[in-house]
């Protein structure tokens, strides 16, 4: 077992906050956290970038931070006079939640926790440890570095690959979509989930009156909670493969609902996921996870209602179909688009084009200084699906050669193809605590109440 007397993490959003919070916690280590955004410290983008109408998709009563506390975000919100265990509270009072608890941890920590606002753009191994070199010329040395990159932006689809358009926004977390707009003006959201919601409710919020149409290729939309009818949550793992999960729960939906069929399978999912190959994960991703998605990730029942508003005044369609020619005009872009089941495209006039297919993780396409000479280098390698970063189930990044590297770990989103379930609060929390025990070696605490 490795002697750890100081770790680094690389990213200070929820991930690498929450990796940093629990090490302070169980441990009596140094602990070093490097953010390129001081305001995003914390925060990340989730809870740095959200507007006041933007919400949390869970009730604050499976929001807490600590999975040894489950009471920790309501006691806040509480305290603070802002909600209570049933409310969905918003994503900038989280945020809050977070830059307090750290801010608690640290203090008590008494000058372990060391926080770095730059770019780290190299990570190299060493005699003892690691070294993390950042792009103003400093560097950081430790025992152990954690990744904690959240997610990547999302990867342009095909038709506007190389398209170079003031009126196509790449990154909608990255710009004002609602700047320049005109009140008849037309927008097309590329996805239908809940990026595309947020999108639509940032419009609205910011006074825009013309239409939304948002485009996926199913045209599907996260449902929302409501609360579960009475039933008897299953006890076991469901039998067969992860490609027969699908039918499995639609015939369980037939007796308890949908949300509970799907809620249900919570405890279970990693082990169906980690026990799948690679070919029954790989027809899992192209087949079925836009069904499971709509169903598992879930909005408010407030910002369902102001979809259902938006969509009966006809602000806001929702089509399926796809992309099939983009030519820019002026400042703005003629879009062909093909409904789906139908041979004859259409042509929308959209001032706007706004990339929400949502974070995608192919290592093989970051434009992050960083991961890029990680992954050159052989330190860490895609995962055979190309969606995240591979690991082990202990989070340590995977080589090249296929060796689990002893000094370096991934936690976070970018993990998601050895876990799957590692994109919410409830999944994160929990990888991030069981990594902390283990590193500091406190594999006696118990999450009581979980």
């Amino acid at each position: 077992m490795l002697k750890v007397d100081h770790a680094v993490i690389i990213g200070g959003g929820f991930s690498g906050t929450l990796l940093g919070i629990n090490l302070l916690r169980y441990g009596s280590l140094k602990v070093t956290i490097i953010e390129r955004q001081a305001d995003r410290l914390g925060r990340g983008l989730a809870y740095g970038a959200a507007q006041e109408g933007h919400i949390l998709n869970v009730r604050a009563a499976n929001m807490s931070a600590l999975p040894d506390q489950p009471r920790h975000f309501v006691d806040w919100l509480e305290r603070e006079g802002l909600g209570r265990e049933s409310s969905f509270a918003t994503r900038r009072d989280y945020g809050a939640y977070l830059c307090a608890l750290l801010e608690e941890v640290s203090g008590a920590a008494q000058g372990r926790l060391t926080t770095l606002t730059g770019d780290a753009v190299d990570l190299l191994r060493t005699g003892e440890g690691v070294r993390v070199l950042l792009r103003s010329g400093e560097h950081v040395n430790a025992a152990i570095a954690a990744l904690a990159p959240g997610n990547l932006p999302p990867h342009d689809l095909p038709a506007f690959t190389g398209l170079h358009s003031a009126a196509y926004v790449n990154d909608p977390w990255a710009a004002d979509i609602a700047e320049g707009l005109r009140p008849n003006d037309e927008l097309l959201l590329l996805g239908s989930g809940l990026t595309a919601v947020d999108c639509a409710l940032s419009l609205d919020s910011a006074g825009f009156r013309g239409r939304i149409i948002a485009l996926s290729r199913r045209g599907l939309s996260p449902h929302d909670h409501r609360p579960p009818a009475p039933h008897d949550a299953r006890r076991e793992r469901p039998k067969g493969s992860l490609s027969q999960l699908v039918k499995t729960v639609r015939s369980r939906s037939a007796e308890t609902g949908w949300r509970n069929a799907v809620d249900e399978l919570r405890p279970f999912i990693q082990d169906m996921w980690r026990a799948a190959s690679p070919q029954e994960r790989s027809r899992f991703l192209r087949h079925l996870r836009p069904y499971w998605d709509v169903h598992r990730h879930r909005v408010a029942p407030q910002v369902a209602e102001r979809l259902a508003r938006l969509q009966a005044e006809g602000r806001l369609q929702i089509r399926a179909g796809k992309v099939v020619k983009v030519t820019p005009e002026a400042a703005a872009l003629h879009v062909q688009l093909r409904r789906r089941d139908q041979s004859a495209a259409e042509t929308i006039h959209a001032a706007k084009v706004i990339n929400c297919t949502g974070p995608l993780g192919d290592l093989r396409r970051t434009d992050d200084p960083l991961l890029r000479r990680l992954a050159g280098r052989g330190d860490i390698r895609p995962d055979p699906l190309a969606i995240g970063i591979d690991v082990d189930r202990q989070c340590r990044a995977i080589s090249r050669d296929g060796a689990a590297q002893q000094r370096l770990f991934v936690v976070g989103p970018m993990t998601r193809g050895a876990h799957w379930e590692i994109v919410a609060v409830p999944d994160i929390r929990r990888q991030v605590w069981a990594l902390a025990r283990e590193i500091t070696g406190a594999h006696w605490v118990a999450a009581e109440g979980l």
